[in-house]
């Protein structure tokens, strides 16, 4: 049985594809054979945290992940396997006498041991441990270079000439991967993501030739993968889908500090944002003896620190980045200074927010929520646990009135967690969620004058993503309607003859004939280890995942 994932693949995307003539052979196969249709992904709709309950068949509040950042107290650290509190499908088929082949699925690093192997995909680091130890040495040395990432870092002056070449190298390289890996392990089960296909859309926003580029490389490696291994079943499914943003940047932290729940401060003296600003462009060989802080972007010494300490003065006095930034767009100039000016000059100048002061804030845009500073929970917490109801339903009630300024609604739903999350994990999440409407507009963390502005990133993640199903185990005629993120693992199951999960908060979909449902082996539990890998967040910056 083989899973194909597709990071933000959905329908309208492989409709223009087709009106664009894109020579997709081997996926039109699949949609056209089988049964396909949309798949609801989960909120939030992102990659760290939709992967992991796409694989678990449980909502965040169970497996854990709610985003690219899980958060202690005030600090912070990049999400990676160990965050992962349900058992992996391949884990379960592991305890039911099945292997299985992984490569490049998020969020999978380090691996736990399984029968059979497995090549970590995003968040990793680029040369992460894999299951078995040693085999990412036997990969490279069987199929040439193997990277997680493309060498490009998303900024600076790289082409999309060059952007596109560096996609279709690792795709070229799942696809040796994979193949390589299921001809060495005879697995039962096989899972292999393609990550570009979401990328190119942050990295090349608009640009269709880039791709169409992008997933003709994807086809060629699945016609390679299904020639190669002629799989009874394959699955084709994606966590979220992409599309146009038509409507605003709704800043939350502005709108809370204007109803006087979030705090602010000026000049650099507030807590991290969390949404980090990276300052690599600017960094040379010259840096490290300047006294560069390759985990906070600032400087220690030479000429950077003094700029520093002159935005920090001036943004005390009201003079902050925010507001040079609009005299600067008004001239044309804004883009010019951000590729030029060292980025911790400008966090240094620029009105943040004081998370310790503050009642409630919005740490990461990603998580779709605001997070309340409760007394006992959080180290400088200020909400009394008592207030804790009545203060989270008047932000409740706020934000559910907030209009964008064409008099539309900003929001579909804002809800408190529980109807989101449930789980013995589910107080790890935003203490309320807040849902975009239509996911057309862009939750923003910055703290600005104006609570809307145009939106941050042209094109991102919308609820709808894909599924599509062929094969032996396949019933084609039946409906996909309704069929959800959380549905993949159960029905995977279901077709190689398991019964779900009772855990699961998925069901079997119609197009598989279910076998019932079981309890499973719980997953043994592991200490957390960080991720400390700079290159990492680096990356979710690039793509605009980490941003301030």
């Amino acid at each position: 049985m083989l899973l194909v994932g597709l990071d933000a693949a959905c329908e309208p995307v492989l409709d223009r594809l087709a009106r664009d003539g894109a020579d997709l052979p081997h996926l039109r196969s699949i949609l056209d054979e089988g049964a396909s249709g949309p798949l609801e992904s989960q909120v939030p709709p992102w990659t760290a945290s939709a992967w992991p309950s796409l694989y678990t068949g449980t909502n965040p509040g169970k497996h854990g992940v709610f985003g690219f950042l899980d958060f202690e107290g005030y600090d912070w650290d990049v999400v990676n396997a160990t965050d992962v509190c349900e058992r992996a499908l391949w884990e379960l088929l592991d305890s039911q006498g099945l292997s299985s082949v992984v490569v490049n699925v998020p969020v999978t690093h380090p691996p736990r041991e399984f029968d059979g192997a497995l090549v970590p995909g995003y968040v990793a680091p680029d040369d992460p441990a894999c299951h078995p130890a040693g085999l990412l040495d036997d990969v490279r040395e069987a199929t040439g270079d193997y990277r997680v990432y493309p060498r490009h870092t998303g900024g600076g002056e790289t082409t999309t000439a060059e952007k596109v070449a560096e996609y279709r190298d690792t795709i070229r390289m799942r696809g040796d991967a994979f193949r390589y890996l299921e001809d060495r392990f005879a697995p039962d089960f096989g899972f292999v993501e393609f990550q570009a296909t979401d990328t190119v859309f942050h990295e090349c926003p608009g640009e269709f030739d880039a791709v169409r580029a992008v997933y003709e490389a994807v086809d060629d490696q699945v016609g390679g993968i299904l020639d190669a291994c002629d799989p009874a079943t394959v699955i084709v499914a994606s966590d979220h889908g992409i599309g146009k943003y038509d409507g605003y940047d709704v800043r939350l932290n502005t709108l809370l500090r204007d109803a006087g729940f979030t705090e602010t401060v000026r000049g650099g003296r507030g807590m991290p944002s969390w949404d980090v600003i990276r300052d690599e462009q600017f960094l040379d060989a010259s840096d490290s003896a300047d006294g560069h802080d390759e985990r906070d972007g600032t400087r220690s010494g030479g000429g950077a620190s003094v700029l520093e300490r002159a935005m920090e003065t001036a943004a005390r006095a009201g003079i902050t980045s925010q507001r040079v930034g609009r005299v600067l767009e008004r001239l044309g100039l804004a883009e010019v200074v951000v590729r030029h000016v060292p980025k911790g000059m400008i966090r240094a100048g620029t009105e943040g927010v004081d998370f310790p002061a503050s009642r409630a804030y919005a740490r990461s845009h990603i998580e779709c929520g605001v997070r309340l500073n409760v007394a006992g929970r959080e180290p400088a917490g200020v909400v009394p646990q008592e207030e804790y109801d009545a203060v989270r339903e008047a932000i409740i009630e706020f934000l559910s009135g907030i209009e964008t300024p064409d008099g539309e609604p900003a929001f579909d739903d804002v809800a408190p967690r529980e109807a989101y999350f449930e789980g013995r994990e589910a107080d790890r999440g935003v203490d309320v969620v807040v849902v975009p409407r239509a996911f057309d507009q862009f939750l923003s963390t910055q703290v600005r004058e104006s609570a809307f502005g145009p939106p941050t990133e042209p094109y991102n993640h919308k609820r709808d993503g894909l599924i599509a199903a062929a094969g032996e185990a396949i019933d084609a005629d039946a409906s996909l309607a309704g069929a959800h993120l959380f549905d993949v693992a159960p029905t995977v199951l279901a077709s190689l003859g398991l019964a779900r999960g009772e855990h699961m908060d998925g069901d079997v979909l119609s197009i598989v004939e279910s076998v019932g449902k079981r309890s499973y082996p719980e997953l043994d539990e592991r200490e957390r280890e960080a991720t400390d890998e700079r290159a990492v967040e680096e990356r979710l910056s690039d793509l605009g995942y980490l941003q301030e």
